[in-house]
């Protein structure tokens, strides 16, 4: 059969049937996406690319076993080979007591109009704000090249279908624009860059990227290392979700279902300062971490993860809370190519009571750049050691520009160590985390 003549949901129908008619049960993933890319070069568009991808992740439960397998083809006998791969790697697994597929069914679909908007905006305009980005960027003072530019518009579509007749489907847009610079003084140089997202391309702003990506330059380019000691630290908001993300295992029902999460026996103990509530957020919309349903077609729901300092819940897909005797949260995770996991959404941190002049007070050290995240991270001890820039403040002044310098410590440790918690909350420049400025008391930093 002709592919391009079925719909997704037919080219579903026929997988699952074959599933089912083997004994399984089973549940299918199809990623969609198109991206168009523009990248330039010395005043001259050096990129126009047009990407497009479908692909086909099945994964099938018999007599306890579990099998997956995939297909970026979609004619007859393609799908037809996935299901018998997904069949035959589930005949070599071992048994998986709680994996299931769960009973979800019914139809479920994000709204277009907020998610994946429309808009009557010309090739040419987007030519036109990569070229811009890319040549005022360059004849800044002091920026020596820009190598690595570009405007971005993806629209990505999900479809999850099961055995049990779930029929959940989201689409998204995402346009970003973005630019990282070299800039250099005789010897000293720095790269730096910004990006911008939104739903929409005529939300974006060529001259704020290049002022942004430009102040980050010049700012760090005299930096230089300050004296070893303990500090106030904050960070910026991008690094504290990067901060964060690192240690997200502390959350994950699987982790602790593997044994391997330090937070596994300690749900309904004080785990942080008193005045730190963390939640998972995944149906504000006004992020990029939004999600109606998980990857097993659960409905989502906004999570308290820590309330008052107390840890309230681990993150759980449905094997996972059947470990645990428990409920599923809502956080299954899984790619076509990929096996059951778990994973947050969208994390949002509660405003605390410092105003700005308040947690900018004194001297501390804000922190703009991280180097090393993964490999410096210890996310079973909590011990982390990480290169890092930024700035030695004042009363919300900079005061001296920081590089060359590592931050380390214990992340279970400093969330006992909060000083103060701001009073604004701010999107990080992906728009999946929603944080306050958090001030970190005794913030071991080496020169």
């Amino acid at each position: 059969m002709n592919s391009s003549n079925v719909t997704t949901a037919q080219l579903a129908e026929q997988v699952l049937d074959q599933v089912t008619s083997a004994g399984a049960t089973g549940d299918l993933i199809v990623d969609e996406g198109e991206t168009l890319s523009l990248k330039a070069r010395d005043g001259e568009l050096e990129e126009y690319k047009v990407s497009s991808s479908r692909i086909f992740g099945l994964r099938v439960i018999k007599n306890g076993h579990i099998g997956t397998a995939y297909s970026e083809a979609v004619d007859t006998d393609a799908l037809g080979s996935m299901v018998g791969q997904a069949l035959n790697n589930a005949s070599f697994g071992k048994v998986e007591a709680h994996e299931n597929i769960l009973p979800n069914s019914g139809h479920l679909e994000t709204d277009d109009e907020l998610l994946c908007p429309q808009e009557q905006v010309s090739i040419e305009q987007k030519i036109e704000m990569a070229l811009e980005i890319e040549s005022q960027l360059a004849a800044k003072h002091k920026i020596k090249n820009v190598p690595y530019n570009g405007v971005q518009d993806t629209t990505s579509q999900r479809h999850i279908f099961s055995s049990a007749g779930l029929n959940a489907l989201t689409r998204s847009r995402m346009c970003a624009a973005y630019a990282y610079a070299l800039a250099e003084d005789g010897e000293k140089n720095a790269m730096q860059g910004t990006s911008l997202v939104s739903r929409l391309f005529s939300a974006l702003n060529a001259s704020t990227v290049v002022d942004k990506t430009h102040g980050k330059c010049l700012g760090l380019l005299d930096g230089k290392p300050v004296p070893s000691n303990h500090y106030d630290v904050i960070f910026d908001t991008d690094c504290q979700k990067s901060v964060f993300a690192v240690f997200s295992m502390m959350f994950s029902g699987k982790a602790a279902k593997d044994g391997i999460n330090p937070m596994r026996d300690k749900i309904g103990a004080v785990i942080a300062d008193s005045r730190l509530t963390i939640y998972d957020h995944p149906l504000n919309v006004e992020g990029f971490g939004y999600h109606l349903f998980d990857a097993e077609g659960t409905a989502t729901n906004k999570t308290e993860l820590v309330a008052e300092g107390c840890l309230q819940t681990l993150i759980h897909n449905s094997a996972s809370a059947s470990y645990f005797d428990t409920v599923t949260t809502g956080h299954a995770s899984r790619g076509p190519r990929s096996t059951l996991g778990v994973n947050l959404h969208q994390v949002e941190i509660a405003k605390g009571s410092a105003d700005p002049a308040a947690l900018h007070s004194g001297e501390y050290i804000e922190l703009t750049d991280l180097t090393g995240l993964h490999s410096g991270a210890n996310p079973i001890s909590g011990d982390f050691s990480f290169g890092a820039s930024g700035y030695l403040c004042k009363d919300g002044e900079r005061i001296q520009a920081i590089r060359g310098i590592t931050v380390a410590g214990n992340f279970y440790e400093m969330l006992n160590k909060i000083s103060m918690i701001g009073n604004q909350q701010n999107w990080d420049e992906g728009r999946s985390a929603l944080m306050p400025g958090i001030r970190f008391s005794d913030v071991a930093i080496s020169g």
